[in-house]
Order: C-alpha cells, then sequence, then structure tokens
C-alpha cells in the first residue's frame, strides 16, 4: 500500500499551496466546473462516457497553472487529456483556458493524485502519464515525501496501457537519479531512451512551464524520463 511508504503521514501528490483565486478564475470555477470537472464520487472513470468518444488518454499529475496541460490538449485534439490538482487558482486557470480555446478535450480533478489513482481510474486505462517538476524534497530527511516511490510507480505502470508512456521531468540532478532508479526497477517498464539514458524533451511538453523557464534562468538543466508498459 502506498502508506506503507512512511509510516508517520500518508503520501501525497502535492504541497498544499494557498493562494486567492482572481475574480475571473473564481467565476471560472463556479460556471464551467460542472461541464468540465470530475470528481471521486463518481467512481471509476468511463473516459467514452465523459468525452463522448473514444481516444487516447493522457494523465497529467499535478498541473500547477495549466500551461502545459493546455498547449497540449490545443496541439493534440484527437486525444483526451485528464489534469489532476488541487491548488484552486490554477484550476480555474485551466476552466478559463478551456472556455477560451473551446476546448472539449480536457476534463480535470481537484484531488490528491494517489486518490484518483486509487479509486477513480481503472487499469490499463491511459495511453500516457504526465509528472511534471514535482517537489523535490532536497533535504535527506524529507526523501521519503517525494513523490515517485516504488509503490506509486507500480501504480502508475497498472494504469497504462501495453506501450503506454509515463514521462517525468524535473530540474533537480538529485531528483532525475532518484527518479530513473526507482523507475528502471519497476518490472512493467521499459526505458524509451536506453537502459541508462534520460530521454529528450518530448513533444508533449510543447511550452516551457514556469518552473522550467526559472530553472533554466538559474541554470539549471531540465532531466527527462520516458518509460513504457512493457
Amino acid at each position: 500500500m502506498l502508506s506503507s511508504l512512511q509510516k508517520n503521514f500518508r503520501l501525497r501528490s502535492f504541497v498544499r499551496r494557498d493562494g486567492r483565486m482572481t475574480a475571473a478564475q473564481r467565476r471560472a470555477y463556479t460556471e464551467q466546473w460542472p461541464r468540465w470537472g470530475l470528481s471521486l464520487e463518481q467512481g471509476l472513470l468511463n473516459e467514452t462516457q465523459v468525452f463522448g468518444r473514444t481516444a487516447p488518454c493522457l494523465l497529467e499529475i499535478g498541473f500547477g497553472n495549466g500551461q502545459s496541460l493546455l498547449a497540449a490538449a490545443l496541439a493534440y485534439p484527437e486525444l483526451n487529456f485528464i489534469g489532476v490538482e488541487t491548488h484552486q487558482p490554477g484550476i480555474g486557470s485551466v476552466l478559463l483556458g478551456i472556455n477560451a480555446h473551446a476546448l472539449t478535450n480536457v476534463r480535470v480533478y481537484n484531488a490528491d493524485a494517489i486518490d484518483v489513482l486509487e479509486k477513480a481510474l481503472p487499469d490499463a486505462s491511459l495511453a500516457g502519464i504526465q509528472l511534471f517538476f514535482p517537489d523535490p524534497w532536497q533535504k535527506r530527511r524529507h526523501h521519503a515525501r517525494r513523490l515517485i516511490q516504488a509503490a506509486l510507480v507500480n501504480q502508475l505502470a497498472d494504469k497504462l496501457i501495453p506501450g503506454g508512456s509515463l514521462h517525468l521531468a524535473t530540474d533537480w540532478e538529485d531528483y532525475a537519479k532518484h527518479m530513473h532508479q526507482v523507475l528502471a526497477q519497476e518490472k512493467k517498464l521499459m526505458n524509451l531512451a536506453a537502459p541508462h539514458a534520460f530521454a529528450e524533451r518530448s513533444c508533449y511538453r510543447p511550452i516551457l512551464s514556469k518552473f522550467e523557464r526559472r530553472a533554466l534562468r538559474e541554470g539549471r538543466q531540465i532531466w527527462e524520463l520516458q518509460f513504457a508498459r512493457c
């Protein structure tokens, strides 16, 4: 179980961040959530029913302000996208973007991604999972709080269809090496780059996120990993 990763706390996919919603974000949340929002209370997701079509579906965990999610949805209208986030201003921004661009291929959970994985997503249902710039928890005593742990990676692999991809990115070398080690040990996954290599930038990251821009300004390298379900 995921909770066994740490005795003193339940592993979560996010760090609680407070922030005020703008009037536009709040209005979008009120008006657009009933159409584009998903809830854990709905149970296991029926993608065909929710999207009104059958298409490959990608999950983005922790989409922040949603720029990357919206850009990918615009660039690949033939794909369905599910975003998971707990930061309400970011969710409001995505809902604004969905409305502004008349997107129909994006749905959003306001929930902990671990709960979404456990309660809402069937096994072998996703063509891809994206997790960009998770909190690196740099201090060694906090490494157990890192989201990328063996139990979670095993669960993510179960959600992928055969050939489906797990795509991670970070700007912290130490975390990149940790991610690589954890993913390489998962027998259900294979490295799409090479056994010991990191990946090139993915086409499903069509724009620079704010985290990436800041990292590049500060002189840090971007590390990417792409593994596929065997």
